[in-house]
């Protein structure tokens, strides 16, 4: 019977750093890796191409069981293919963030998306996921869990410089997302118990990567 996989959640809010932070640590341990996120961008997205209304629970739910549009593990970023066409570029767009949030406050929206996110862990030897709700919700009992944090300037200058925005408009954007997400009734972003706190404000992806990577070889005792 295979071992298990080695499952390590790295959860935080919006431009914190996870995703670099994730992909690089799964990339150092020949890992998988999931953005979790992508579920919900990849489901708001396809709504919106499919004229369904956001504010529809009951399609929304029936929507993540179409067979046309998937998510897709890839070790540079987790994508979204639509009636055959990669979308990915398009859901990680700030505004396809908003809509994110708004589908992702469904409890039977997340009920749909749960056992696909959980997938992600099958014939692995060890997974990266990153998201809102991967060490509360997704993978309870992960070896090990993390939470990256930063202040909320450093994570708009972050995420403008990526996007081409100016920081303002995404401060005020990651302010609505940040309360709808820590404020929804199904699975609100908290901090999973016994996660590793991080505020990664003052510090670069290696150094963030490097403490991540120090406690895994320490706590899981693999070289």
């Amino acid at each position: 019977m295979p071992s298990a996989p080695i499952i390590i959640t790295i959860d935080g809010p919006a431009a914190s750093g996870k995703t670099s932070v994730s992909r690089a640590l799964a990339s150092r341990h020949n890992w998988s890796w999931v953005s979790t996120g992508a579920f919900y961008r990849g489901l708001a997205f396809v709504a919106q191409a499919e004229r369904v209304s956001l504010d529809d629970e009951a399609a929304l739910a029936k929507l993540c069981h179409e067979p046309f549009w998937s998510v897709k593990i890839d070790p540079e970023q987790t994508q979204v293919w639509l009636r055959g066409k990669d979308v990915t570029d398009d859901i990680y767009r700030e505004e396809n963030g908003s809509a994110a949030s708004a589908v992702s406050r469904y409890a039977k929206v997340r009920a749909n998306l749960l056992q696909a996110q959980r997938n992600c862990a099958e014939k692995v030897s060890g997974l990266v996921a990153e998201g809102r709700d991967c060490g509360t919700v997704v993978f309870p009992n992960a070896n090990l869990k993390f939470y990256l944090t930063a202040r909320s300037a450093n994570r708009a200058e972050r995420r403008a410089k990526e996007q081409g925005k100016s920081v303002e408009e995404t401060r005020s954007a990651q302010s609505i997302r940040d309360a709808q997400d820590s404020n929804r009734a199904a699975a609100p972003m908290t901090i999973p118990p016994n996660a590793h706190v991080i505020d990664t404000s003052e510090l670069n992806l290696a150094a963030v990567v490097d403490i991540i990577d120090q406690i895994c070889r320490k706590e899981l005792e693999i070289s």
